[in-house]
Formats: structure tokens, sequence, C-alpha cells
């Protein structure tokens, strides 16, 4: 089996956009909560907040706390529903309302900023990570005095995804799609959730009933790409990968990702003239985005242009500081240029963030 492609970046992005579906979905639509389970709570530690589950009694405190949120307006909401549950303390609308409030001031705090985790805190100064297990917290209990919804398992289980916490996301989605199978998103973020556990075939299996649901959906047909490539398929990794660059031919807003896994696929085969224009054309549609510049970088040393190698690299670097890899393989190719002290002080650089990061693998 091959070894599995760093996603941890990606993986986060793919977090801040479900967090603005969800907070779509939870503004347009009430989930139904008739098949609530009969056993199983919900997680007891850990991430974002949940939806709103349906308001059985209209209140007017709450309607307009759920008003303030769908207008953007986090802080005030939250303080609203904190004062209605020091009078209504075993509401359980009040709870996942108040939960929900914790979840979008992840989501307004996140907004812009790079994915540097130590810059993404809220604006009261508490790490995104402290918000999120007091978001949860109020969901579990809110849970205690209301069954939660196919809707409100999904929101935990990707609470446990930004967390890293795969098993338990895996857990909770299935549980979900258990209840609510017709959910076309839910089987994507199970195929994303299978494919960090390295669980590729069951990934690919979800990816395919993503694809059978929604068959235009580009996000699952690359992931099923990646999830054939984790099994060493290649062949039908590229024919993923080509599908989901075919798909967006002649669209003005194309994603990247794409051409990056083509681009390092076919530099994994040693391909490097035939990667060379699909990681140009990513660079060209995510000029932010540092995989793009760093596997463009790995085309121009294959290539020995070293000169475009160290610009790409280095531009990959100022894009995520944060990464050891883009230090070392930077330092290399200064010292392939007989730049010593420049490389020295990259391997430094790398070095010092594998130690103070040793869980970073990236």
């Amino acid at each position: 089996m091959s070894r599995c492609r760093p996603i941890a970046i990606r993986t986060l992005f793919d977090v801040l956009a479900i967090i603005a579906s969800l907070f779509q979905i939870g503004a347009a639509q009430t989930v139904a909560s008739n098949t609530a389970p009969s056993q199983g709570q919900p997680p007891q530690v850990i991430n974002h907040a949940a939806a709103p589950a349906t308001i059985e009694k209209t209140d007017a405190a709450l309607a307009r706390a759920k008003s303030l949120l769908q207008d953007g307006k986090v802080a005030e909401a939250e303080l609203r529903v904190r004062r209605y549950l020091k009078e209504h303390a075993n509401s359980a609308d009040g709870h996942f309302l108040l939960g929900y409030a914790l979840f979008r001031k992840i989501q307004a705090d996140a907004s812009g900023v790079q994915m540097d985790s130590s810059a993404a805190a809220a604006r009261d100064g508490q790490p995104k990570e402290e918000t999120a297990k007091a978001s949860l917290a109020e969901y579990t209990e809110g849970a205690k005095y209301h069954d939660p919804t196919a809707f409100d398992l999904k929101v935990v289980a990707l609470d446990y995804v930004l967390l890293k916490d795969y098993p338990d996301a895996d857990k909770w989605l299935t549980k979900s799609l258990a209840w609510n199978p017709e959910d076309t998103e839910g089987w994507y973020y199970l195929g994303r959730t299978k494919y960090n556990e390295n669980r590729f075939e069951e990934a690919i299996q979800a990816f395919q009933q993503c694809l059978k649901m929604d068959p235009a959906s580009l996000r699952a047909e690359y992931n099923l790409g990646l999830s054939y490539q984790g099994l060493g398929r290649t062949e039908d990794a590229a024919t993923a990968f080509r599908t989901a660059i075919a798909w967006q031919e002649h669209k003005l807003n194309q994603d990247s990702e794409p051409f990056i896994d083509l681009g390092s696929l076919l530099l994994d085969k040693n391909q490097p003239q035939e990667a060379l224009p699909y990681l140009l054309q990513a660079v060209a549609i995510s000029p932010q985005e540092y995989r793009s510049h760093e596997q463009l970088g790995r085309a121009y040393e294959h290539l020995d242009q070293l000169k475009k190698a160290q610009t790409e690299f280095e531009k990959a670097v100022a894009l995520a500081p944060q990464y050891s890899r883009l230090h070392y393989v930077l330092g290399q190719v200064y010292r392939k240029e007989g730049l010593s002290e420049k490389a020295k002080l990259e391997f430094d650089r790398s070095s010092t963030l594998r130690r103070d990061s040793p869980s970073e693998g990236h």
C-alpha cells in the first residue's frame, strides 16, 4: 500500500468550507428529530458547535438570537442566549443555540486567517480549540434534554475532524448517515474521514456513493482519485484527476486541487515534464496555495532548473512558514546552488520546527 499524501492543510480548509456550508444549511432548513437514537450519546469532548435543533416552542429570545446569528452578529447572539440560559438551564434549544453561536464565533475568527492554528484564536483571546470544546459541551448538555438529529451528529463528527480524531468522526458520520442516507455531503465527509484513517477502500465506497447521488461533485471525484492513489492504483487515480480537470474546463473559477494532485502523481512517477503544465495551471488558479508552489518547485528541481525551483520553494515557505519540510527542501536547493549559509539557515529552521512540533509530519 502506498503512503498517504500529506493532507493536514487541505483538511482544515475543508472544515472551514464545511463551517460555511453548515451555516447556510442551518439558516435555511430545520432538521426533524423523529429518528432520534435510542442509545448512544454525542461525544463528551471537543470541537466545533452544533447547529440549533428544532425550536419546539417559539420563544422570542431564542428566535431573536437565531436571527442575529443569521445576520452575522455572533457576539450579540451569544450574549442573548447566555442570558436566556440563566433562567432556562434545562432548555435543549438554548444549549444547542449557544453551541451554534460558539461555532459561528470560530467561523468568524477563521475567516481570512492563514492556516497557522496558533493565529486562529477567538476575538476574546481564547484559542479556537477551547471555544470549540465549549461549543460541543453546550451541545452535549442540550442532548440531555433533547435527542440529537442526523444533522447534529454530522456536526459532532466534523468537530472531531478538526481535532484530527478521525475514528470518532467516522463513528458519528456513520451514525448520521444511517439515519439520513440521502445526505450527499455526509457521504463526502465520510469519504474524507476514511481517507484520513488510511481506510482507502471504504473511502472509495463513500465517494462513489456521493457521486451516485451528485454525479457532478468535483470534490468527490478528485478525492476518489486520492483514495485510488492511496491504494497504489495510480492509473485509476490519474483518470479521476483528469476527469475532475475536464469537468471545469470552461469554468471561470476553477479548483486547483486536481491539477496539484495530477502534477504530484506525475512527479512521483518521475515524469516532471508532463507534470509541469498542470502545476503551472495550479499556480495560476491558486497563487496563494502553498502546495501549488511546492509541487511546481519539485518539478523544476527534477528538471534541474534550480533557480526556478528556488523561487517556488521560497514562495511556498512565505505562504506556510510553519511547515518544516518546506524549509528543508528549500535548504536542499540552496545547497545545490552553493549557497551554504542560506542552506544552513533553512536546515536549522526545519530542525527547530520539527523539534517544536514533532507531530507535524508534513
